[in-house]
């Protein structure tokens, strides 16, 4: 799978966690299982407050009614 699709894919994600309010641990879930459907065999998902968020483009979830964000990053 190309990377754009993966960024499409993310996308849609984080877009119908921001209409949904959910916990975080739940959302990081529900994401991990799409990447792994995808096949990425190596990446990082983390949870953090909104503060700590430096690239707007990692964003691929907000949880916890929007104070904290869930950010991807593909290792390899």
């Amino acid at each position: 799978m190309n990377r754009w699709t993966m960024v499409v894919v993310l996308g849609l994600l984080s877009s119908a966690a921001l209409a949904a309010p959910k916990p975080c641990a739940e959302l990081k879930q529900e994401i991990e299982v799409t990447i792994q459907a995808a096949g990425v065999p190596s990446y990082t998902l983390e949870i953090v407050s909104n503060d700590e968020v430096h690239d707007q483009s990692m964003v691929v979830g907000s949880c916890d009614n929007g104070t904290k964000k869930i950010i991807y990053q593909k290792n390899g």
